[in-house]
This record gives structure tokens, sequence and C-alpha cells, in this order.
């Protein structure tokens, strides 16, 4: 039996990550479960699988929670940052699932590692943020990090036909998103109706517009980077409109591999939980009679700057990858709230990068005070 705690239960990877529990409840079991305003799902969750402790980010519905869930659980209810921290590391736990959107999930995720917790990642913002601090501390307390976003989960599955040594580059797929082949032009009349309208992915608001700017894929860049301890020039773009091959690894004798699957994050979520077994999960299978025209072409740069930054930001070090991504958060908010208009997005992420430069990537403080500049300097622009 493998114990989990759970960080974003109500989101899309939380809620995937416990249709795997429901389907193997003789393999895992949740002691602990975190969810950030969605309270009338999570409290179904909680009901349903029993965590011996729960978290709700928004402290205001605390008592809304409380009186959703039987009576013993009012002395097993936490809030915040701290309550995410304490989930995140509750003493029962094999290892901490950490499926929190965005910044927030640096610190719970930090946690985790601290107490010794394996971590199923699927909060990529933990390693763009603070990727050498993560990493060093990852090593030092001896756990294993499992990704579960679809791309490097693809990437940690090629890379099991070789030699690491032996890896000349590793091949990122994107799929282009619901503006592929748009020109700059017809971007800014996007609506966010249409940037939330993913052709294969179902993702939370925040993802989908990422995945529409192509930002989505500059930050799995930066993450694999750290994941799987290789220099940025030695990543790849590519975009793949039909999303069947995950993503590929390319040896030096010239083999390349390939993950490929249907688009579904049950995959990558039951991989990480079982590794190294796989789990039947009776999905609809792959069919490569149906996928005979399979598309890789390069991104648009013009169309789609984000990615773009976000090379920029990782060839820079330091804390220019907390940058982009605090600027990015801001500035999809602010899109979504009908502020700004589609392009603005990365070219708010762009000004505040020139602005805000100063930190030490191997220092916390220094990495969580750029976060909070760059926030600031954001919000500033946009008004």
């Amino acid at each position: 039996m493998k114990y989990i705690s759970l960080l974003g239960a109500t989101g899309s990877i939380g809620t995937n990550v416990l249709a795997v529990v429901r389907k193997y409840p003789q393999h895992y079991t949740v002691v602990g479960m975190s969810a950030g305003r969605n309270v009338q799902l999570f409290a179904e969750q909680v009901l349903e699988f029993q965590p011996e402790i729960v978290s709700i980010f928004d402290d205001s519905l605390v008592a809304t929670l409380a009186g959703l869930l039987p009576h013993s659980y009012r002395n097993r209810i936490v809030t915040g940052v701290e309550g995410n921290k304490l989930v995140a590391a509750h003493a029962k736990a094999d290892m901490t699932v950490s499926a929190i959107v965005g910044a927030a999930g640096l610190l719970p995720t930090l946690a985790a590692i601290e107490a010794g917790k394996d971590i199923g990642l699927a909060n990529k913002e933990t390693l763009v943020m603070a990727g050498k601090f993560v990493m060093d501390r990852v090593k030092r307390k001896g756990v294993r990090l499992f990704p579960i976003d679809s791309e490097h989960s693809a990437i940690f599955q090629a890379l099991e036909a070789g030699n690491r040594g032996d890896l000349k580059k590793i091949i990122l797929t994107a799929s282009g998103g619901p503006f592929r082949g748009n020109s700059p032009d017809q971007l800014r009349g996007v609506t966010r109706e249409q940037a939330l309208a993913h052709p294969n992915w179902n993702m939370g608001r925040k993802v989908s517009i990422d995945s529409a700017t192509l930002m989505n894929k500059g930050l799995e860049v930066i993450e694999a980077k750290w994941l799987f301890d290789v220099e940025h020039q030695a990543i790849e773009v590519v975009v793949h409109p039909q999303s069947i091959v995950h993503s590929l690894v390319e040896f030096v004798d010239g083999s390349v591999i390939a993950q490929m699957g249907i688009p579904d994050m049950m995959i990558p979520i039951s991989y990480a939980l079982s590794y190294p077994r796989r789990l039947g999960l009776d999905l609809h299978p792959l069919q490569l009679s149906e996928c005979a025209n399979l598309e890789f072409v390069e991104p648009d740069y013009a169309s789609f700057p984000a990615l773009k930054l976000a090379f920029e930001a990782v060839s820079s070090g330091g804390v220019a990858p907390a940058v982009l991504n605090a600027a990015n958060e801001i500035a999809v908010e602010a899109f979504l709230n009908s502020e700004i208009q589609f392009p603005d997005i990365a070219g708010t992420v762009a000004r505040t990068m020139d602005i805000v430069q100063e930190g030490n990537e191997d220092n916390l403080e220094d990495i969580l005070q750029a976060d909070k500049n760059a926030r600031r300097e954001a919000l500033s622009l946009i008004a």
C-alpha cells in the first residue's frame, strides 16, 4: 500500500490522481488532501477518500468546509500556505503529489522534500522558479522525483531505452494550442473563450492560457533542464498538433525514442504513482491506423514570443525564470479579467524581465523576493 498526500485535489490533475486511486484502492490510500476554493467538490472528495488531514487555501471557507464534513474533521482542517505544507509533509505519506497551479506550489513541495517524501510533480513552477535550489535538496534528502506532466513523463520513459550518458537531445512536443498558424495581428483579437478552448487537452484556466501562448512549453523547457540535468541548448521544441507523440529523446548514435499514447493524463499520473510497474487503465487504445498524418513543425516565435522569453530566462539563469513565471501569472490573470489583450501577456512578461533582475538562484529568500517584485512590476505595467 502506498500512502499519498495530494496537493490541489480539485484541479484537473488532482481529480485524475483520485481517479487512479479510486480504480486501485488496493494499492493507494490518500492520507492528506488540499484544495484552493472549490469547497463543494473538495468536501465530496474528502467524504469519499477519508484523508487524515485536509487543507483549504482560503481561510474564509474553513467554516463552510467544516459544515459539509463530519464532526470528526473539525480539528483536522488546516488552511493557507502552512496548511498546504502540513498536508505535503504528513507523517504517514510515502509520496506527495504536487498538483497546485503556479508559484503557490513551491513551498509545500519543498516541505514534502524536507520531510523525506517522494514527489509526484505536476507543479512545473516549482522547478521553473527554484530548479537548482529544489534539485539540490532532492539529492541531499535522497528522495525520488517523478514527473507527471505528459511531456516530462514521456522523456522519463524514453530515457529508459538507453544510458543517460549517451543522451544527445530532448525534444519536447507542443500541440500549438488553439491559435496555431495565426499571425500576430490575428492574435490581437483573441477572446478569453477562444483561448480557453484547447483542441486536445482538458485543463484548468491558467494552464489553458499558457498553452495558447506557448508559455506552458517554455516553462516545460526550464523544468526539463532541472529534471533531467541537461543544458538548455540540448532541449528542442517542436509543434505536434495531434498530441500523440508526447515527447522524444535522441541518443548520440542517432536513435530517437518517442513515447506515444492518447492524450489522457491518467497515463502519466498512474506511471508516476506505480513506477516501475504499469497499471491497466481501460482507456481507449491508440489506433495507429487512425494516426496516419503526424505533423512536426518549428514553433512560430513571432506569433508566440513567450516561448522565446522562456529560453532567454533559462539562458540568463539566476532569478530570471522566477521573474518570468511571476509576471506571466499576473498577465494571464489580467487577460482572463479582460484587462489586457492576448499579445500583451508576453509583452508584460518581457518588460518585467527587463526591470527585475537581481537575485541569487541558490537563495530561497532571493527567489521569493524576485517573485514578489516581478508581480508588483507586472501589476504596475498593466495598470
